[in-house]
């Protein structure tokens, strides 16, 4: 299994994604459900299109932290 980092925003009354390991893999949707369903597909699309063109996976180097101020 491969896990990447996946930043979720609210935009007005719909929701985007977006990984940021994986350049231009973003997705948006009505709901975060919706959004959550999306950028699952990119990312499958994403990772399939690296493999048949024979390159490496991006390392996985994104992750997140709430800081407290």
């Amino acid at each position: 299994m491969v896990r990447y980092l996946v930043v979720f925003e609210r935009a007005g009354d719909k929701y985007a994604a977006y990984v940021p390991d994986l350049p231009g893999c973003f997705a948006a949707g009505a709901t975060l459900p919706e959004v959550k369903e999306n950028i699952r597909k990119v990312i499958r699309q994403n990772i399939r299109g690296i493999v048949m063109r024979g390159e490496a996976l991006p390392e996985q180097v994104a992750f997140s932290e709430y800081i407290d101020i």
